[in-house]
């Protein structure tokens, strides 16, 4: 399957990683999505309970049934998952101050109001480029709201290299016509959540290779 990998496999879920670009959910006007390319090439119907934007890459997990997607579903809104992501940002000229860990909380507006939303994050590096001071972020969700990791850092002052919602425009103009960036700098990198069986279900996908120029002097080899 082009663009999904499977990272782990049981008679409940699989977790896999997929690359920048992909729909998760097919819909009006998506002509390649997860949920399509799953139902033909799988023996199984595939349950979706959480997402990732289509420009964020990384690992994720599907259910293979109703009852396993009631479970897996429940540990997310129950906080018993660990979401972790790697995102590299440029940074403003009204960029915070941030200590190396933290955490942002706001409130985010959407259209049916504003919800409250959590986000711990660590600074792994400052890298001094010619185009820029890049900060190098590992980012942990502890709530889901839609583009939180985005908001929360672009609202900081620190936008996401590639970011054509909430980025900078002029920033990534140069990068795609200097460094040939065409994807968004946000990686979702690790998931820990029990599994129905017992155990614990702890998966890391790879930084895809167009982050590698912008980190390839950074340790983001990270300690549970």
């Amino acid at each position: 399957m082009k663009g999904i990998t499977f990272l782990y496999e049981d008679k409940d879920c699989v977790a896999l990683n997929k690359d920048a670009g992909i729909s998760v959910q097919g819909g009006r006007g998506v002509t390649l999505s997860l949920d399509a390319v799953l139902s033909a090439s799988c023996d199984f119907k595939p349950y979706l309970v959480h997402r990732l934007d289509k420009d964020t890459s990384g690992v994720m997990i599907v259910a293979k049934s109703s009852a396993a997607a009631a479970y897996f579903s429940a540990a997310i809104s129950g906080k018993k998952t660990v979401k972790r992501y790697l995102a590299v940002c440029g940074r403003q000229r009204t960029a915070k101050n941030l200590v190396k860990n933290g955490i942002i909380e706001s409130f985010l507006y959407y259209k049916n109001g504003d919800k409250t939303a959590k986000t711990r994050y660590g600074i792994i590096s400052t890298i001094n480029d010619p185009l820029g001071i890049w900060t190098f972020f590992e980012l942990e969700l502890c709530t889901g709201r839609t583009h939180q990791i985005r908001r929360h850092l672009s609202e900081n002052g620190y936008v996401i290299l590639g970011d054509e919602k909430y980025g900078d425009w002029a920033l990534n103009k140069k990068l795609r016509k200097e460094r040939a960036l065409k994807r968004l700098l946000l990686h979702s990198s690790r998931l820990i959540m029990p599994l129905p069986g017992g155990g614990i279900l702890d998966t890391s996908a790879p930084l895809p290779d167009y982050f590698i120029p912008f980190v390839q002097n950074a340790d983001y080899r990270r300690t549970p």
